[in-house]
């Protein structure tokens, strides 16, 4: 198994989450083993929540679940950069590394303006390289298969 594999498993969570009536994003947590520990989709939609984000989903799932010292050593796999939300969710749980396959210019050039992904152009390293502990990050990679998920969605 590599980043590529669990990759792409995270865009099939964010189609998954587009057919659902949610934004087009996914996430997984895996352990330093390879196993998948938790997912999450976009619920910003049909739960009626603007911090209902993948990433941040998956954030809330994970500290209930798992204690920093053991997170440290995962890695959440991405279908999209995180937000600066989303990274300050990642970065208060203590996920250890992060993998994203479409960046977030990437997607800011697909949605534009578009009042669904007002987006902070906030990139996750600059984010994580304010903090006091070490997150690495990886990507993008697999942009444009990541990219077909997103293809329609941000038009009016």
């Amino acid at each position: 198994m590599n980043d590529q594999h669990f990759l792409r498993i995270a865009i099939q969570y964010a189609q998954e989450a587009r057919i659902e009536g949610n934004h087009p994003f996914g996430a997984i947590l895996v352990d330093a083993q390879g196993n998948i520990l938790l997912s999450a989709k976009n619920r910003v939609n049909t739960e009626h929540d603007a911090t209902g984000h993948a990433e941040t989903n998956l954030m809330r799932l994970a500290s209930k679940t798992y204690d920093r010292e053991f997170l440290r050593t995962c890695t959440m796999y991405t279908s999209t950069e995180p937000c600066a939300m989303c990274s300050g969710a990642i970065y208060w749980t203590g996920v250890g590394r992060v993998v994203y396959a479409l960046s977030e210019e990437e997607l800011y050039k697909m949605t534009g303006d578009n009042p669904e992904n007002l987006t902070m152009r906030l990139p996750c390293r600059e984010v994580f390289a304010r903090g006091q502990q070490e997150v690495t990050v990886v990507g993008p990679l697999l942009e444009a298969e990541a990219r077909k998920v997103h293809e329609g969605f941000w038009e009016p």
